[in-house]
């Protein structure tokens, strides 16, 4: 009974841990951390598009600069890229709200990756159908758009899915910029119980395995999905 009596103070907060003071309050927790996760996702899909477009460039005065800049990104830790966004962001444009900071970093360091996801996918279709759609009097960039780059998305979706994922662990550096997503809400609640320690984090830690393993499910269900379409 006393183990169970311990875990009170996640009943006690069950609310806090979901979606912090919403609707009274801004919002935390879960939903702050989903919400982080899904617009970054959102954001970085489509940078990873480009970034991954501009780095298989026939032309080098493209390839190249496109190349530097995701490899210098992938090259520093995410934290880095969040302390750059934090500062710099408010030094150009004026007061930027934290979440905001957090999304363009979380955003840019996820582009470099998706590009390589992007790259890869690219790589994979066979250059005989480039050859073959230029051949039919279309440019490189038409064949590009029409022919290769929507085979290569479906064969993208799972790493999409699987870097969504990584995302989602990544917004937990978030909490070091006072952004009140699930571990910074957690540690705020530890700081005023100063008891429970070990369950509040546990509590945290399972909240992350059930979201990372529902989305790594997903993607294990698309990458059959997919298969079977290709046998078919």
């Amino acid at each position: 009974m006393s183990i169970l009596s311990n875990f009170q103070v996640i009943a006690d907060n069950f609310t806090y841990f979901m979606i912090g003071r919403w609707p009274a309050g801004p919002l935390g927790g879960v939903g702050l951390t989903l919400y982080l996760a899904v617009v970054s996702c959102i954001l970085s899909f489509f940078g990873g598009l480009i970034l991954g477009l501009l780095s298989v460039s026939r032309h080098r005065w493209i390839s190249w600069p496109s190349m530097l800049f995701i490899n210098t990104v992938r090259g520093v830790p995410l934290l880095m890229v969040i302390f750059w966004m934090y500062f710099l962001l408010p030094a150009l444009f004026g007061k930027v709200p934290e979440s905001q900071t957090v999304i363009m970093a979380l955003t840019l360091f996820t582009s470099a990756y998706m590009s390589q996801i992007v790259r890869a996918g690219i790589e994979g279709i066979g250059t005989g159908q480039m050859e073959a759609a230029v051949s039919t009097g279309l440019k490189h960039w038409q064949a590009m758009y029409y022919i290769i780059l929507p085979q290569g998305l479906r064969n993208m979706i799972p790493s999409f899915v699987n870097q969504f994922v990584s995302l989602i662990k990544d917004t937990s550096l978030a909490f070091i910029v006072g952004v009140s997503e699930l571990t910074h809400v957690g540690t705020q609640i530890n700081n005023r119980t100063m008891a429970f320690p070990t369950e509040i984090f546990f509590f945290i830690a399972v909240v992350y395995f059930i979201l990372c393993f529902a989305f790594t499910s997903l993607s294990r269900w698309l990458e059959q999905r997919l298969a079977w379409r290709k046998a078919i």
